[in-house]
C-alpha cells in the first residue's frame, strides 16, 4: 500500500477486513464450499479495492459513487456471511467478521454524509 495512505482509517479497516475474509474463504474452500467461498472472497475484498480507487476520484461525484459501490459490496458480503452463519452445513463465520463489517459500514456512511455535506456547503 502506498505510504500516503498509511494513516487512512477506511483503508486500514478494509485491509484488515480483507485479510480476515481471505482466511474465512480459505476455510470455506477446505470445507468444499467453493461457490460461496468465491462470492465471499470477491465481495469482501472488493470493498477495500473500491476504497483505494475512491482515493483518486476525479470529483466529489465520482468519490461518492465509489463509496456507494463499496457500501453495496459490504451489504453483499454481509448477505453471504449471514447465509453461511444460518446454514447448518457451512462453517460459521467468526463474529469478528460481522464486527469489522459493521465498523466499515459506519465509517463509509460517515464519509458519504460528510462529503455530501461539504459539497452542499
Amino acid at each position: 500500500m502506498n505510504d500516503r495512505y498509511k494513516d487512512n482509517l477506511i483503508l486500514n479497516l478494509t485491509i484488515a477486513f480483507s485479510l480476515s475474509i481471505i482466511e474465512y474463504a480459505e476455510h470455506l474452500e477446505e470445507s468444499k464450499k467453493f461457490v460461496v467461498s468465491k462470492q465471499v472472497l470477491r465481495s469482501g475484498t472488493s470493498i477495500g479495492a473500491n476504497a483505494v480507487e475512491a482515493q483518486n476520484a476525479e470529483s466529489h461525484r465520482h468519490f461518492i459513487s465509489k463509496f456507494k459501490i463499496y457500501i453495496r459490496e459490504a451489504d453483499e458480503t454481509h448477505y453471504w456471511l449471514t447465509l453461511c452463519q444460518k446454514s447448518k452445513s457451512y462453517p460459521n463465520p467468526p463474529e469478528e467478521l460481522f464486527d469489522q463489517l459493521t465498523s466499515i459500514i459506519k465509517v463509509i456512511n460517515k464519509i458519504i454524509a460528510t462529503t455530501v455535506g461539504k459539497k452542499l456547503a
